[in-house]
């Protein structure tokens, strides 16, 4: 009996480690699966939002912030590497974009369509692969 016991502890260590890696990996792709969800959306309610906002260029800074930090979120639980970065990238860019006038809301709000148009390809191409 004892000799059945040493076998059978390194095959329950073995089994939990195996478990506990094909965990990681569905984890890994639910991260990467709701990132694929977020990202979008969040580019396309502060687009709505920014188009709402073009007169109000203290409302349209907060809300820039406020998706920067949306889409800081998304790069911290993102699971693939290309939406971490992009995610990165456009939050850096949301973030440097200063409104403190009409003309720098109008300019914002062409600046977040655009950005946020190729961050969205960049999204759905690293979604589709």
């Amino acid at each position: 009996m004892p000799h059945s016991k040493r076998r059978f502890v390194p095959l329950a260590l073995f089994a939990s480690c195996v478990l506990a890696a094909g965990c990681s990996e569905v984890n890994g792709t639910i991260d990467k699966a709701q990132a694929c969800l977020e990202a979008p959306k969040i580019v396309a309610e502060l687009g709505a939002e920014v188009s709402k906002l073009t007169n109000d260029p203290q409302a349209m800074d907060k809300a820039l912030d406020d998706a920067a930090a949306k889409l800081n979120g998304v790069a911290d639980k993102a699971a693939n590497t290309t939406i971490k970065e992009a995610s990165d990238d456009l939050a850096t860019t949301l973030s440097g974009i200063s409104v403190t006038n009409v003309n720098d809301a109008v300019d914002a709000a062409q600046k977040v369509t655009a950005d946020g148009a190729a961050y969205v390809e960049k999204v759905a191409k690293a979604c589709s692969g």
